[in-house]
């Protein structure tokens, strides 16, 4: 019997974990909008690495449980975003190793996504790989990118320069506070 061909726009799921079978492939970065969306304003995403990915269904039984259909999808990506301290664009590597338990409906899987720790999603007919590939990896993005060290040093302002001059000027509140507790001879 010939194997099965999966496509990964077009994942069956249930068939592809009781078939125990293993998809692996590469998309240009572009092919995913939303993380190219998150790209530093002067970064070609179309000169990013490929993202890399592979998927492995499985069926897991648990004893005395009933059979349950998992994915485990890994990725990984080069992206170039924008570091909150320079404003320069900063590469990031990102990757992603995530199982994931597919049950019957929404309902059960919001119930069951609360209750554990196990990424759990509904099984639908159809799954774009594509799309939870995406996902995963703009949950991977950092939130405050930045790097190690910045190439060019920081532009600073001359008023920062002049703050600590008047700070020393103005008279300490609680001085006033320690004299007038003095004058009452330290009763209240």
């Amino acid at each position: 019997m010939k194997p099965r061909s999966f496509d990964p726009l077009k994942l069956d799921i249930g068939a592809f974990a009781r078939e125990s079978q293993q998809l692996d492939g590469e998309w240009p970065a572009a092919a995913l909008p939303r993380l190219a969306d998150s790209a530093a304003p002067e970064s070609d995403v179309a000169a990013w690495p490929t993202v890399r990915w592979s998927a492995q269904g499985e069926i897991r039984t648990p004893r005395g449980g009933e059979a349950q259909v998992w994915l485990q999808l890994d990725s990984q990506a080069q992206v170039s975003l924008t570091c909150q301290r320079c404003l320069k664009p900063v590469r990031e590597d990102l990757v992603v190793s995530r199982a994931f338990r597919f049950v019957r409906d929404e309902d059960q899987a919001a119930e069951l996504d609360m209750d554990s720790d196990d990424d759990v999603l509904s099984l639908v007919r159809h799954l774009n790989l594509r799309d939870l590939v995406e996902d995963e990896l703009l949950l991977a993005l950092p939130v405050v990118p930045r790097h190690e060290v910045c190439p060019e040093p920081l532009p600073h302002s001359n008023v920062d320069d002049e703050e600590p001059a008047a700070e020393e000027e103005r008279p300490n509140p609680f001085a006033a506070l320690a004299a007038l507790k003095k004058g009452s001879g330290g009763t209240a």
